[in-house]
């Protein structure tokens, strides 16, 4: 089902602070044949009414971005834990909304880098990661890159919110094509999961990410350094994630943790080469930032 222009829909009362449920299908919200012959509603068929209603995946109205799905509205609740500054101007196409990693989180990944560190986020998204490592308390410099320039440009304008623009650069370019010619202190991957429906696979295997399996992203992004961080789906198959480890000759230091948001797991982060915790190179690193400083808003 296409997204519905919002100039369709007639609307008495918006009240921006709230998120305003309209009918399921898109008869309801467009005027029915028997009403542009002047029929009452009273007149017909309750029976089709009620297969009416049931009819297309339910839409719900973001005040300042119309009309999407049900699911992606769940996001948009969360919204302060994905940007504390979402309500300064922050910009997400529809897959930003279930793509972009959690802010504290974010600032959980970006504290293991060091300051003056080179991080190439390989697939940036709406900008999320990537701000996280510029911010001046960490004062990493980034690569960010991603294929679609609709998201470059979101992160541009979202980097430019957290005043972090002038230390990020950003690529629109496709990471695998770009791998051979990139040099990096550190390399952050959080590759497409497939979406919300990543939920409903019991042991997710590392064939399933996009737009490559997981052991080819990672053999790419090695070649560049072995201080590796991944994202990944909390289902994720830990062994498989462990054995990328010895991909390397030695192998990799490896660690792996879950990581929270107000007490539910939200993924697991793996982190590969001398951003372990004990390493001999994590002594430079930055400390961890708490969740009190990066959490969500109080206005969410």
């Amino acid at each position: 089902m296409q997204p519905i222009d919002i100039a369709d829909v007639e609307l008495a009362v918006l009240e921006t602070s709230e998120l305003t449920t309209f009918p399921c299908s898109v008869q309801n919200l467009r005027r029915t044949s028997a009403e542009k012959t002047k029929t009452p509603p009273s007149l017909l068929n309750p029976k089709k009414q009620k297969r009416r209603k049931k009819q297309g995946p339910c839409r719900k109205l973001i005040p300042e971005q119309g009309l999407i799905t049900t699911d992606i509205a769940k996001y948009w609740r969360q919204r302060y834990s994905l940007f504390s500054r979402y309500d300064d101007g922050i910009q997400m196409d529809e897959e930003g909304w279930f793509s972009a990693t959690p802010e504290e989180i974010a600032a959980t990944h970006a504290a293991r880098a060091s300051s003056g560190t080179i991080v190439i986020d390989c697939f940036s998204g709406v900008g999320g990661n990537a701000i996280q490592f510029a911010l001046r308390i960490r004062g990493c410099h980034v690569v960010a890159i991603d294929i679609d320039p609709q998201k470059i440009g979101y992160a541009i304008n979202n980097a430019k919110i957290y005043g972090v623009e002038d230390n990020i650069d950003f690529i629109v370019g496709d990471f695998f094509q770009l791998a051979p010619f990139l040099k990096a202190d550190v390399v952050f991957l959080s590759p497409p999961w497939g979406g919300p429906s990543y939920k409903k696979i019991q042991n997710f295997t590392l064939d399933l990410f996009k737009p490559r399996d997981g052991y080819s992203i990672f053999q790419v992004a090695q070649k560049i350094t072995p201080n590796i961080i991944m994202f990944l789906p909390r289902n994720v198959d830990i062994n498989q994630v462990e054995e990328l480890s010895w991909l390397s000759s030695p192998p990799l230091n490896f660690e792996i943790e879950e990581s929270h948001v107000q007490g539910y797991t939200k993924g697991i982060t793996a982190y590969f080469g001398y951003i372990v915790s004990g390493s001999p190179g994590l002594s430079k690193l930055s400390e961890v930032v708490t969740s009190q400083e990066f959490g969500a808003s109080p206005h969410g």
